[in-house]
């Protein structure tokens, strides 16, 4: 006679019968494969929210990225303005200067006396350079100062004619301007040696 096993309570020596009790006895066996299967199985819902945050992303990126470049074409177009009409104001300034001349020039023709043509002349150089420093531009005072390569440009070296004047500008040839403390011409010096 054949005497009957008993059933064993025991899940685990219970074979399955078919997959879905094979991933349940997997997944109570171990916890992260549960975790796994259930990320393996997304849901159409959260891949469509996903989808609308990348446009969404994607679109403020576009719109950022054009407001960049509209920036950047914008900017450069005024820095050639800037570069181009930068002296607009001064030459505003200087043309009443040059009316003067055309005045004094026609009214010259005439005139025999050489100290109103002095005179005439005098005011229009007084004009132009009150002008002129207006806008920032200092002449440099070189005569009797101690030469200095950053601001001077000597000419020729000649004898001093004292020994305080060694190293000392003697003449001055051309003056030197600077504008805003920047040099914009080295005034041509002769130095004593």
């Amino acid at each position: 006679m054949k005497t009957k096993k008993p059933k064993s309570t025991n899940t685990q020596d219970q074979k399955p019968t078919n997959d879905k009790e094979v991933e349940k006895n997997n997944a109570e066996t171990n916890p992260k494969d549960k975790v796994s299967s259930e990320e393996s199985e997304k849901d159409p819902k959260d891949e469509n929210i996903i989808k609308e945050v990348n446009l969404d992303y994607k679109d403020k990126f576009i719109r950022l990225y054009s407001e960049y470049e509209n920036y950047r074409k914008r900017t450069a177009k005024e820095k050639i303005d800037i570069i181009t009409n930068a002296s607009e104001n001064l030459l505003k300034d200087i043309i009443p200067v040059i009316d003067d001349f055309e005045r004094a020039i026609t009214n010259n023709k005439n005139v025999e006396d050489a100290s109103t043509i002095k005179e005439g002349f005098e005011l229009i150089y007084n004009k132009l350079y009150k002008t002129l420093t207006n806008t920032g531009l200092k002449p440099m005072n070189a005569q009797g100062e101690t030469f200095d390569a950053d601001i001077h440009e000597a000419i020729t070296k000649i004898p001093a004619p004292s020994k305080k004047m060694k190293g000392k500008v003697i003449d001055v040839v051309e003056k030197g301007y600077t504008i805003n403390d920047k040099v914009i011409r080295f005034a041509k010096v002769v130095i004593g040696e």
